[in-house]
């Protein structure tokens, strides 16, 4: 089974683009959708991060708007939260690769948006980063609920740069361009890893 790791800065369309490998055929695994269930009543992560964070667990789960208020009032506070949670990421994404495995899938592509920033490029047999340009990618993030310009500031300062994600990347999804051309792109990509000649050249 060929493992993708798919990538890119807040607001670039990495789950629209998931979706996309989705319904060609890959199976896909979501690290935030993974975090999402940690968090949730009877997580693995509600204890440490409760124990870690006071004050943002909610009836058995964790209040992800405490939380962030946590994290930005103290920068170093996302190692403690990386510390407890990643692991926990790491062993339900096993869990999940040995089953799609099983079942014979012959395209993984794991949705990481720290990719680059935890190393977690060194575990993958290509990188695919979703980019788009910088006004796109503005007008998406400051739509969202509960966004401004605070906090998408300190959301991107913790991501590389899209230029960096773009020149380390294997392959690029252009976003800016309408969905259909970044459907054209994902097809190209599963095309271009499952052509028999292709040889990854990350070491897994």
């Amino acid at each position: 089974m060929i493992i993708l790791g798919l990538t890119g800065s807040i607001g670039m369309g990495k789950t629209t683009t998931a979706g996309m490998f989705a319904k060609a055929g890959a199976a896909v695994f979501d690290a935030d959708a993974m975090v999402h269930t940690l968090y949730g009543p009877g997580g693995a992560a509600v204890d440490p991060v409760g124990k870690a964070f006071p004050r943002v667990v909610v009836d058995g789960a964790v209040d992800r708007a405490r939380l962030s208020a946590a994290l930005q009032a103290d920068p170093q506070a996302f190692k403690r939260l990386e510390a407890i949670v990643h692991p926990l990421v790491a062993s339900h994404r096993a869990a999940a690769l040995d089953r799609a495995r099983g079942q014979g899938t012959r395209v993984a592509v794991l949705e990481v948006p720290l990719l680059f920033e935890t190393g977690f490029d060194r575990a993958v047999e290509a990188v695919v980063v979703v980019s788009a340009p910088p006004s796109v990618q503005m007008a998406r993030v400051m739509s969202r609920p509960g966004m401004d310009q605070a906090k998408f500031d300190l959301l991107v300062s913790r991501q590389l740069p899209d230029a960096d994600k773009r020149a380390r990347a294997d392959f690029v999804i252009d976003t800016g361009e309408g969905l259909e051309v970044a459907r054209g792109q994902v097809e190209r990509v599963l095309g271009f890893v499952l052509d028999p000649a292709w040889k990854p050249h990350r070491a897994i």
